[in-house]
């Protein structure tokens, strides 16, 4: 394939090679402007994909938002009219969740330990779902990272969380994808694990090759030698470039993908249901923008968007790596000027400004240059970079498989609720009334027996901030028949919650 590409801003010849191939000096050299053009390119991006694709998020699952439904990007006022909206504001939280990593680190340092982000996460003002919500359980519950993010603690680990989170360590680590790395083991596993935790991985690698090469096809290729070959994250990603090698059209490719892997889900929620939040889903479906977008916004955005499910955060995700490739001043006007419009405008749930961000993401880049053995001199920045190789292998429910799910739609009362099953695990879904609104302060206290034995007492908070994602769940019951049973201690006919559904597992072997 002949192709030409940017290494830190100087156009190098034309090269006949694989795509894919292009290599990066062990210094890179660009000025200070240049730098903080990608930053900017980088969170504006973000916030430009994540506004056009909001008004179809998950609203098109296992199909393609077909060409006849206009997504409107009307010339100016459009992100203005998502910030200033109370209902929408959800919609950043793409965004507002990197900010509050950037805050941590802003505070306390480069090197400030897990347990800070962990805290701030927690306690931050924000609704939160999925790993997210499981995990701030689990925090304010004395369940600290990593073990706050690790399957057996939180079902969701495999979930699109931290994928969604990543971009700030991606953009803080120009051409040192192992330091991105690093970063996301420590916030990562906050929530994530697993193909969860390498969504994360994978896209803040892809960020930071976008600072020293322009070439969409080598960032996504060399981004994923940092994710383990035997993982199944790694496989999907190499099925999806494989592809788009082999069809000009992305909806053949599409397809391909929602014959493979569009029924492989471990989360919960998820299983044997339209519904698919899983990192490595949706990442396919950042790298379908990024392959068929050919370096076009508008095209990038586009495709990640029609690819469905979580239409809004994948082409936040593969807009903010390539407008960090392209750089903000070569972004066109068409889609910076709604961005423009909210630069000076703080984020939901934060006091920072995307201007703000900018020279923040400027001043925390520089340090940990300095910091991994890079220079700076006056406004020459000399980054060492680093080569990607794969970070440790995790693997969210190892030796076990979901095979039923019962919706079952139980209220729960004091006379309590009974199950029988087969198998060497259950999960057990609870929701109360309204589940994105706090219900006062009501804790409903749930006895577990499973075979006749208590195994545990469940806190089960009515306020959706606080609340337990699930139930119950267990995961090392010996293969056999069970029966789960729970008592619900301290009924109130205020506060009346149901069990929505069971998900039952069984060993791989099985």
């Amino acid at each position: 394939m002949l192709m030409c590409f940017t290494i830190a801003g100087t156009m190098n010849s034309c090269n006949t090679m694989h795509s894919g191939e292009s290599s990066i000096p062990e210094k890179v050299s660009m000025t200070k402007t240049e730098l903080l053009d990608k930053i900017k390119g980088g969170w504006a991006g973000q916030t430009l994909g994540v506004t056009y694709g909001g008004p179809t998020e998950f609203r098109y699952n296992t199909r393609i938002i077909p060409d006849s439904i206009d997504i409107p990007w009307p010339a100016t006022g459009y992100c203005k009219s998502w910030f200033e909206s109370k209902q929408k504001s959800g919609l950043y939280d793409d965004i507002y969740m990197d900010l509050t990593f950037v805050n941590v680190f802003e505070k306390y340092g480069l090197d400030t330990p897990a347990d800070s982000f962990a805290i701030a996460f927690a306690t931050a003002d924000y609704p939160l779902w999925h790993a997210n919500q499981a995990a701030r359980y689990n925090i304010l519950n004395g369940i600290m990272p990593p073990k706050s993010g690790y399957w057996k603690n939180n079902p969701h680990a495999d979930d699109i969380d931290f994928q969604i989170e990543s971009d700030f360590a991606g953009l803080m680590s120009p051409g040192m994808p192992q330091t991105a790395a690093g970063i996301t083991d420590r916030i990562g596993h906050i929530m994530n694990y697993g193909d969860g935790w390498y969504g994360g991985v994978y896209v803040a690698a892809m960020y930071s090759l976008a600072f020293v090469t322009d070439d969409i096809d080598f960032i996504v290729r060399e981004a994923l030698k940092m994710v383990p070959e035997q993982s199944d994250f790694y496989l999907f990603m190499k099925d999806v470039i494989a592809w788009s090698e082999e069809n000009e059209d992305w909806k053949i490719t599409w397809q391909l993908i929602e014959d493979k892997w569009g029924h492989d889900v471990t989360c919960p929620q998820g299983y044997m249901t339209p519904f698919n939040i899983e990192a490595k889903m949706n990442c396919a479906y950042i790298l379908m923008g990024l392959l068929y977008g050919e370096g076009d916004m508008g095209r990038t955005v586009d495709i990640s968007t029609r690819c469905g499910k979580d239409s809004d955060c994948n082409p936040s995700n593969a807009a903010g790596i390539l407008g960090t490739a392209l750089g903000y001043s070569n972004i066109p006007d068409y889609w910076l000027n709604n961005v423009r419009e909210v630069e000076d405008v703080t984020f939901p749930y934060t006091n920072l400004t995307l201007s703000n961000i900018y020279e923040l993401g400027l001043k925390h880049s520089l340090e940990l240059i300095e910091k991994n053995g890079g220079e700076i001199k006056g406004d020459k920045v000399t980054i060492k970079y680093q080569q990607p190789s794969p970070v440790r292998f995790e693997k969210s429910y190892e030796g076990i498989k979901p095979v039923r799910r019962e919706n079952i739609g139980v209220t729960m009362t004091a006379e309590g609720f009974s199950y029988d099953f087969s198998g060497t695990g259950i999960l057990v879904s609870a929701q109360y009334p309204g589940r994105r609104q706090s219900t006062g302060d009501y804790v409903a206290l749930v006895d577990v027996f499973i075979d006749g034995e208590k195994v545990e007492q469940v806190k089960f908070p009515a306020d959706f901030m606080v609340r337990k994602l699930d139930l119950y769940w267990n995961f090392d019951l010996p293969e056999g028949e069970h029966t789960i049973e729970f008592k619900l201690l301290n009924p109130d006919p205020d506060q009346v919650f149901s069990l929505n559904y069971i998900v039952v597992y069984q060993t791989t072997a099985s």
